[in-house]
């Protein structure tokens, strides 16, 4: 991989990890929840979580789904039943202030796990494992992508817990951290858009 292919993944890597999607929508509602230092598990495990599923897909995932549609579409149905799951956790969510019935920020192995069934995740693996792995490079093409994402991953998700820290500031009423909640839950429905159309 040249100099420039790298510094184009890596753009593209950030560009497409800042942006808003399930893993990000749901890191603000985090940050907002329970602050950043609870959120660190959660971040941890979408960054080495989606870098360890862009390598896979490098290894061949892609061309299973590309064979197989049926799997393609299980996965879809799996991955809109679990973000409905997840958009309701986050609309429920009670108040810090009510101590352990506040809720729990995912797990390390809970957001990895995520990975699998991200829609979001999964299009950006196979898109740049596509364009910049070089051809025939197998395992190691499948690293230098993954490792691209590795890179960049955690500084571009850490904005969004920051950002939802900052809101918390403003939600200290509960009726406000309610409406949060809901507002985040609605956004995490609306990532489903693109997948359902697609």
């Amino acid at each position: 991989m040249t100099l420039d292919t790298f510094l184009l993944l890596i753009t593209f890597a950030f560009v497409a990890s800042v942006t808003p999607g399930p893993n990000n929508v749901m890191l603000m509602a985090s940050g907002a929840n329970f602050g950043i230092l609870r959120t660190v598990p959660h971040m941890l495990g979408v960054s080495l979580g989606h870098s360890f599923l862009v390598f896979v897909v490098g290894l061949g995932l892609a061309e299973a789904f590309q064979a197989l549609p049926a799997l393609r579409n299980t996965l879809m149905a799996v991955s809109a039943a679990y973000l409905l799951y997840l958009a309701w956790k986050i609309a429920h969510a009670a108040p810090p202030a009510r101590g352990e019935a506040g809720g729990k920020p995912l797990t390390f192995l809970q957001a990895a796990a995520f990975q699998w069934v991200n829609p979001k995740a999964i299009y950006m693996g196979i898109a740049a494992q596509t364009w910049y792995a070089p051809e025939g490079s197998g395992w190691f093409g499948a690293a230098m992508v993954a490792g691209g994402f590795l890179l960049v991953n955690l500084p571009a998700i850490n904005i969004w817990v920051w950002g939802g820290t900052q809101v918390r500031r403003l939600l200290t009423n509960p009726a406000r951290l309610t409406a949060f909640n809901w507002t985040m839950a609605a956004l995490l429905v609306l990532t489903l858009v693109p997948m359902l159309l697609g």
